[in-house]
């Protein structure tokens, strides 16, 4: 099994990584000519919290390299011995293989409203329909899962902060996505917002 995960994780995250924000960041600019990546350079709160969030992108490609490459330089991030168990791993990889899915059709499903931070010159639709009849935030919902996923299939320190910083950083974004909508699409948002949940 560990032989094959280290063929496979690099493989599948950057399939992820490509899928999630690569793809759908080009095809939105070739169907609108809006960048879909809003996040700015400024040092406001929304700017501090993609600057956060592109870190913290960064951190699995890290610790799924090492683990691929060099098993003594893997052991420095301390696995959790009780977690690596193949009925971990498994589920693991269900999730994040789910959640990956999951984030395709909410992207799907928002079309040309997708962006990565908020969008202020450019007014998007709410999309309500489909995932988002469920979920508020369904893509970043996903996230989380295969996040967390990620961590049982590696459990590691490095894992497990990047997992538990990847949670808190979204839950700020989505409050002030939530305070953006809300001054966009007004009684709307706010109907929707009180029948339908912030991730599950």
């Amino acid at each position: 099994m560990n032989d094959l995960l280290r063929f496979y994780l690099p493989i599948f995250l950057l399939l992820y990584l490509l899928i999630i924000f690569v793809l759908p960041g080009i095809r939105t600019f070739r169907q609108t000519g809006i960048n879909p990546m809003v996040f700015g350079k400024t040092d406001n709160a929304h700017d501090f919290i993609g600057s956060i969030m592109k870190l913290l992108s960064a951190l699995p490609i890290i610790f799924v390299s090492i683990y691929a490459l060099n098993e003594n330089v893997y052991q420095m991030l301390v696995p959790v011995p009780y977690l690596q168990k193949y009925s971990f791993q498994l589920v693991g990889l269900i999730m994040m293989h789910l959640s990956m899915f999951w984030i395709i059709v909410a992207q799907f499903q928002m079309k040309n409203a997708w962006r990565i931070g908020i969008d202020e010159k450019n007014k998007t639709m709410l999309v309500t329909h489909g995932m988002f009849s469920i979920s508020r935030n369904p893509v970043f919902a996903g996230m989380l899962v295969s996040g967390w996923g990620l961590f049982l299939v590696l459990p590691n320190i490095l894992s497990f902060f990047s997992a538990a910083c990847t949670h808190i950083i979204l839950q700020i974004q989505i409050r002030l996505e939530e305070v953006h909508l809300l001054k966009q699409h007004g009684t709307v948002y706010e109907t929707y917002k009180a029948n339908v949940r912030r991730l599950f």
